[in-house]
């Protein structure tokens, strides 16, 4: 890792929160399957086409989380029984209506983003910009998917009081 210049101890941390991160994919990734697979009524269109779009945007970022866990020279979690055990959201059932599957997303944003933040943080005390920059970039793509969800679930008097 010395190619790297960075402390591996200090990495070992910052590895910890980006393996909780990776599991917090994974479950929000098939949180996202279940919703995109399940949803009906009204606006089964627009959902169902979202929530596809957001999967795969999970996909792609689980994928680069574990592979800057690799870069980093540890080796990222890979089983659902510790990514369930670790991870900071819960699942969800299949039988809930619209308005709650928004709802329900829009609370794992927020602990998506809380454990971003995590990670940004343990990873400036290494001096590790690369990850800071990867999982920056994310918080500002999840806060902007969240404020486009929030936009789609409020209802106009709550705008108009906001």
């Amino acid at each position: 890792m010395s190619y790297l210049n960075l402390d591996k101890s200090k990495t070992k941390n910052t590895v910890k929160e980006l393996n909780i991160l990776l599991a917090d994919y994974h479950l929000y990734y098939q949180k996202l399957r279940n919703f995109h697979w399940n949803i009906i009524g009204q606006n089964f269109f627009d959902l169902h086409v979202q929530f596809e779009d957001m999967y795969n945007d999970a996909k792609l970022k689980i994928d680069e989380i574990a592979e800057r866990i690799l870069t980093l020279r540890f080796q990222p979690e890979s089983n659902f029984t510790d990514y369930l055990k670790i991870s900071n959201l819960k699942e969800a059932s299949s039988d809930i209506e619209d308005h709650s599957m928004v709802s329900a997303l829009l609370d794992d944003h927020g602990k998506i983003i809380l454990q971003m933040r995590k990670v940004v943080e343990v990873a400036d005390k290494n001096g590790d910009e690369g990850t800071i920059d990867l999982v920056g970039a994310y918080i500002r793509e999840l806060e902007k998917t969240s404020w486009m969800l929030d936009a789609w679930i409020m209802k106009t008097e709550e705008k108009q009081h906001s």
